[in-house]
């Protein structure tokens, strides 16, 4: 039978864990999120208090790692999240192309990194020009890794550099590196310390090995590369953020077949293009969608070889998203 002193104790500690708590979301598993406390200590698992939904978001779901939150907490070591603090930012993409819904990829990031490779499997233009478009509409500061180094020939050393010169000039930074060889990964250590940055990419571009490369003992488990569909397996099924060694997050979301953008205006699609943007101020009309009007800048930079066809093409394709999209707000 407990005395008095031990039942007042456990009391104390029942109101105590019952206190709120303010932590960070470390990792998402779908049905729990792991908070971590603010003042240090073990992440707590946690699930969502209720119907919690952001308004004016329809999310898959409404807690993303990198969310700062308070947690109720519970006698048995666990809690429910109650509220989210406002985003600093965050990088979000639509659900599924037939979806109107959309899914956050993480929150309250300084950096955005996409992971792509030239083969094994081939990155799409379109792809990293979707994601990058979408960093910018969010406010958030993008970058480009070319994973796979390694495997490359005279050719693709040629695109890969093509490739690295054309996102510069327009302000993104391109790291080329090799997670297998760890050639270029001192320049992404020293582009990515003391960041909370967001790793994403097609599945089978790398990321996992690189997350290994950067945090050392992690042992992440790797995939192999379908040699039928040139396609990556899924190794990462749930988002996680990890401690980088010389200060910063990582964050690891599952890799990501497409790159739906979602509540674009189409007057808006040029501001998320810088080059685009920047070359549209010489335009004749104020209103230039740039793809039929006289005395468009765009076009004549275009023609001129000054914009790349390759970024004007994606323009093109989500402006033309965000005019459907347009139709059913009206």
């Amino acid at each position: 039978m407990l005395n008095f002193c031990e039942i007042a104790r456990r009391v104390l500690e029942i109101l105590l864990l019952l206190q709120d708590m303010n932590g960070t979301v470390i990792r998402n598993t779908g049905a729990w999120y792991d908070v971590r406390p603010d003042e240090g200590g073990t992440p707590v698992a946690c699930k969502v208090k209720g119907n919690f939904r952001i308004k004016g978001l329809r999310t898959t779901s409404p807690v993303a790692v990198g969310d700062k939150v308070s947690v109720d907490l519970l006698p048995g070591g666990t809690g429910f999240i109650t509220a989210i603090s406002p985003r600093r930012n965050y990088i979000i993409r639509r659900a599924s192309n037939l979806s109107k819904e959309s899914h956050i990829l993480a929150a309250n990031i300084d950096l955005a990194l996409l992971v792509a490779t030239l083969r094994e499997p081939a990155t799409p233009t379109t792809f990293i020009d979707r994601f990058l478009a979408t960093a910018e509409a969010y406010n958030v500061p993008a970058a480009l890794v070319l994973n796979k180094e390694d495997m490359w020939d005279a050719d693709d050393r040629a695109l890969g550099e093509a490739i690295r010169l054309l996102y510069e000039s327009i302000g993104y930074p391109v790291a080329i590196v090799s997670a297998r060889t760890g050639d270029g990964l001192e320049a992404l250590h020293h582009l990515i310390e003391h960041k909370t940055t967001l790793l994403a990419g097609n599945s089978g571009v790398g990321k996992s090995s690189l997350i290994n490369a950067l945090v050392p003992g992690l042992e992440l488990r790797t995939g192999e590369v379908s040699a039928m569909h040139h396609t990556g397996q899924h190794t990462t099924t749930f988002s996680e953020m990890y401690d980088l060694p010389a200060g910063g997050h990582l964050i690891d979301i599952p890799g990501v077949k497409g790159f739906g953008t979602i509540d674009f205006e189409a007057s808006e699609v040029s501001h998320f293009f810088p080059e685009i943007f920047e070359t549209g101020r010489g335009c004749r009309y104020a209103d230039c969608t740039h793809t039929h009007e006289p005395g468009c800048a765009v076009r004549e930079a275009l023609e001129e070889h000054r914009i790349a066809e390759s970024r004007y093409t994606s323009y093109l394709s989500i402006l033309e998203e965000a005019r459907e999209a347009d139709k059913y707000r009206k």
